[in-house]
């Protein structure tokens, strides 16, 4: 929840290869006050079968930049895995996705909340500021 002194900050993930959302994903959530200032990880959550993260940790006062890092490369091993018990003779020997985690970094101001959408499949993704 944001308040005149601090920003807030949602996610959620929709896997457009499918067109559902990604449970499991871990989140982590880092932010720091300015450019020039080191991070601080802040913890974590997972997405639940919405694809939503719904208790990230509050930011500190004073963030300038959020940075939410998406560990996507085990939801996309699972998949695979998945989908390769279903039919084995469809086995491919390729890696299951391009990008092993996704970084996101934006900058906030005090009093305003960020929600940031993550569309993924295993080889792209897309973010936007949402509402």
């Amino acid at each position: 929840m944001s308040t005149s002194t601090t920003a807030s900050v949602s996610t959620h993930i929709l896997d457009t290869s499918v067109g559902r959302p990604a449970e499991g994903v871990a989140v982590r959530l880092s932010a720091r006050p300015g450019r020039e200032a080191d991070w601080q990880a802040l913890g974590g959550s997972a997405t639940d079968a919405d694809g939503r993260c719904k208790d990230l940790p509050a930011l500190p006062e004073g963030t300038a930049h959020v940075r939410l890092d998406f560990a996507v490369e085990p939801y996309f091993e699972k998949k695979q895995a998945d989908a390769q018990q279903d039919a084995p003779a469809n086995r491919d020997s390729g890696p299951a996705v391009f990008f092993a985690e996704v970084a996101i970094t934006f900058a906030v101001v005090p009093g305003e909340h960020y929600h940031v959408p993550l569309l993924l499949n295993p080889f792209g993704y897309s973010v936007y500021r949402g509402s």
